[in-house]
């Protein structure tokens, strides 16, 4: 029988769970799916009853459980943190203490509690890795290379906030690392504050706002915010941040450096925003550029591995494909902390003696991110059939077919197609899709389906046989993580008016795809394969057949604030609830237009929290 490990991680933003059974990675899924909280930082239980469902085994099967962080480091942080703020820094404290002094330092116990309560046999040892040793095996271990230099930046684990990993074969060396409360992470975040978005989940926005304003505060924050050596180290003025003191990010020093008080959430956003944007995002971007070329001098590797949260600022990760310090950049699609179980788990099996299998097929072991959930026609058709739903029942061809047709016509479709995805993205199992060239539909799909603001830009999912004709990059992106200008060929010459700024820069067109085309002529790129997603693949090939385009716009199947859709049952709502035109759920097509009127006692957005 396989050596099996189950990975968690939990109890602060993004809880999962993962199985890897020899190495290979079985199963893998975010909590928040299950329960519809965003980012969810329960205990895992739905998460490890998938994975051991999808496993076919019971708890006893399991030889070890991996826990992504060590608890009792992590502990001796927060009390020397409050030793080196007190007195003022007590009132963030004041909340938390009393569950470490009582829980959360005796992470193993609680968890053990958590998975005797699934019933679903003994549970085995329970073991801790370090934060940033989860992320590296994220990182390293799934990567389709022998040997890489593994960088993970986050805002913290226990200390660490930056570090640099040398992983050859089944091994990962540590090679150097920046501690709290010294952190990039934490220096973008306190931006996401400041401009009025959550940390922790906005982070996002301020990435895409970027292109709509100039660095013109890069200065002051190199100046003053953060001391960046040209190895990519870095230290932080603390003076001017609040985290080690109270429970926001910033304060009277930032708001002076800054010219006043934080936007308010949902306030209309200025110039100031736009601009506070685009500079942090520089200034990120040096730091990781700086950082990635320390990682290829210290380790002599042509090949980089990425994780923790600042690797999902995919436009940084394109400046380092673009630069060319390296021959192959390869991200850890669950970057976050979600990823961490995946890591802890792969961590300990290669302790173990685990292999790396998929080496031999040249490519990576995550296969595609379909680890999640998938559903029979069965499943589908009943719960279809429960809602008294109008359906066509199709074969795979015909499906993809009709979906190109009206995709075509500009309708947008709701994509629900075998397991789900692990990580934020979409990546075309539970996706919602339009037509790239259609001018309108950047706006319509903002505003009319995801009801989200209307600067956010969608990222375009491409034929990876054809991506070369429509972007400027030169490497596989099939998890959405870099970002790359589209190609010259495919630019139109466009003049901005006389004094056209921030958002007035969306009504311009800029390319022939002008759906997916940033302000800036960026595109955050998908590639797809036949081999990592046979579905998808088959509708951007029909598409491409009947447009000539082989590029769709592709979005996550979910609305503001709510998690992506896991279920068939989940997908019909939210179809029915906004202005889908079509659904695509496993064999079955749905039009908007035929299905029985849709009715709900209450307004179910006010149910949903703002991200």
């Amino acid at each position: 029988m396989p050596d099996i490990v189950l990975g968690i991680s939990a109890f602060y933003h993004d809880s999962a769970a993962a199985l890897v059974a020899d190495g290979a990675v079985v199963a893998a899924a975010q909590e928040e799916r299950f329960t519809r909280v965003r980012h969810d930082s329960a205990f895992p239980a739905n998460a490890v009853r998938y994975c051991l469902r999808e496993a076919g085994i019971g708890l006893g099967e399991v030889a070890a459980v991996a826990y992504y962080e060590d608890p009792r480091l992590k502990f001796r942080r927060v009390l020397a943190t409050l030793a080196s703020s007190a007195p003022t820094g007590f009132a963030a404290f004041e909340h938390t203490l009393p569950q470490w002094l009582s829980w959360k330092r005796r992470i193993a116990d609680t968890v053990r509690r958590g998975l005797e309560a699934l019933g679903a046999g003994p549970v085995p040892r329970i073991v801790a890795r370090r934060h940033h040793e989860s992320h590296a095996a994220s990182a390293f271990f799934p990567s389709p290379y022998e040997s890489a230099a593994v960088l993970c930046i986050d805002g913290v684990g226990e200390w660490a906030t930056t570090t640099l990993w040398h992983g050859r074969g089944t091994g990962l060396e540590p090679l150097a690392e920046i501690r709290f409360p010294h952190s990039l992470g934490m220096l973008y975040s306190a931006f996401t504050y400041y401009t009025g978005f959550k940390v922790d989940s906005g982070e996002y926005k301020v990435m895409g706002l970027a292109p709509y304003g100039e660095p013109v505060y890069e200065d002051a924050i190199r100046t003053k915010l953060i001391d960046l050596k040209q190895d990519g180290s870095f230290r932080l003025d603390m003076d001017y941040f609040e985290y080690l003191r109270g429970q926001v990010m910033t304060g009277r020093g930032f708001e002076k450096l800054f010219g006043g008080p934080r936007r308010q959430p949902e306030s209309p956003l200025t110039q100031r925003e736009f601009d506070l944007a685009a500079s942090v995002q520089k200034v990120t971007e040096e730091a990781v550029l700086r950082l990635a070329r320390n990682a290829r001098e210290r380790t002599g590797e042509t090949k980089l591995c990425l994780a923790g949260g600042v690797a999902l600022n995919c436009v940084a990760n394109g400046k380092i494909v673009e630069r060319g310090d390296f021959d192959g950049v390869w991200i850890q699609p669950a970057a976050g902390d979600a990823g961490g179980a995946l890591g802890a788990a792969l961590a300990v099996a290669h302790e173990s003696g685990a292999s790396r299998a998929h080496l031999a097929d040249k490519r990576d072991g995550m296969s595609g991110a379909l680890l999640g959930p998938r559903y029979t026609d069965e499943q589908i058709g009943r719960c279809l059939d429960a809602r008294g739903a109008v359906y066509r029942r199709m074969a795979p061809q015909e499906l993809a077919e009709q979906v190109a047709a009206r995709l075509a016509e500009s309708k947008v479709v709701g994509w629900f197609q075998g397991r789900m995805e692990f990580g934020p993205r979409a990546l075309g199992a539970r996706s919602i899709l339009g037509d790239p060239r259609d001018p309108r539909m950047q706006s319509t799909m903002n505003l009319k389906i995801k009801f989200r603001e209307s600067f956010r830009p969608f990222a375009p999912s491409v034929l990876a046989e054809h991506a070369g004709d429509y972007f400027a990059l030169d490497q596989p992106s099939p998890y959405m993580l870099l970002v790359a200008q589209v190609a010259a060929a495919q630019q139109v010459e466009t003049r901005s008016p006389q004094g056209a700024a921030g958002l007035d820069l969306l009504k311009l067109r800029r390319s022939t795809i002008p759906a997916v085309t940033h302000v800036d002529y960026s595109a955050r790129i998908q590639t797809v394969t036949e081999q990592d997603n046979p579905d998808y693949h088959r509708v951007l090939a029909a598409f491409h057949a009947a447009t000539g385009c082989p590029v769709l716009v592709n979005t996550s199947f979910n609305v503001r604030g709510e998690p992506i859709v896991n279920t068939p049952e989940e997908a019909y709502v939210c179809f029915m609830r906004t202005n889908i035109d079509v659904l695509a759920v496993g064999g079955f097509l749905l039009d908007k237009a035929d299905q029985p009127q849709w009715r709900e006692e209450s307004d179910w957005r006010e149910a949903i929290p703002l991200d």
